[in-house]
């Protein structure tokens, strides 16, 4: 099973999104665009993992979710993957609290319940909107979406998928966990 963990933001946020790119979309040869259903912020992506890892990657992921409380976070800045002139990745990037800490928390925790990362690249918060077969330059794009800035969300669960890769790419919700609640101040 090819899995990963994840935050979903909420519908009204991903709609800002869907808004600000729809003029874009289509625009740029060679760019796919996934379905918005596929849309969610990786914390830790653990390739193949055999199923009977499930059960203990379940409970040491859970641990780890617990751990850590719900955070404000918001959309903003557009940029690409390796970069912006040499782009195979368009992303929005997340702002508010740290998710690096949640993140490491998941990705040990999979580690220690014998899920092989696949990714050892530094956690750079973000939700990946399309891709390119070949390095493209995406900057006349990722100008022209400079002025966006989400709203405000509070992310408060950690969802466990298992991608289903082929024509249609699809993601499948296996398990989730809440964040501790956040303190009142």
């Amino acid at each position: 099973m090819r899995l990963f963990a994840a935050l979903v933001p909420p519908d009204e946020v991903l709609d800002e999104i869907a808004r600000a790119i729809a003029p874009h979309v289509g625009q740029v040869p060679g760019l796919r665009w996934p379905d918005r259903a596929t849309w969610h912020i990786t914390l830790g992506f653990f390739g193949e993992v055999p199923e009977r890892v499930l059960p203990e990657l379940e409970t040491r992921l859970a641990r780890a979710v617990r751990r850590h409380t719900a955070m404000n976070l918001a959309f903003e800045g557009f940029g690409a993957f390796s970069s912006v002139r040499r782009a195979r990745v368009l992303w929005v990037g997340v702002t508010g609290d740290s998710m690096t800490r949640l993140a490491d928390s998941v990705r040990a925790g999979a580690r220690r319940a014998g899920a092989e990362q696949t990714d050892d690249k530094r956690f750079h918060p973000h939700l990946t909107l399309a891709r390119a077969k070949v390095e493209t330059d995406l900057r006349p794009l990722v100008e022209s979406l400079s002025g966006f800035s989400g709203s405000p969300w509070r992310a408060e669960r950690v969802r466990l998928f298992r991608s289903h890769t082929g024509p249609q790419v699809r993601h499948e919700s296996l398990a989730e966990w809440a964040l501790a609640p956040a303190e009142q101040g």
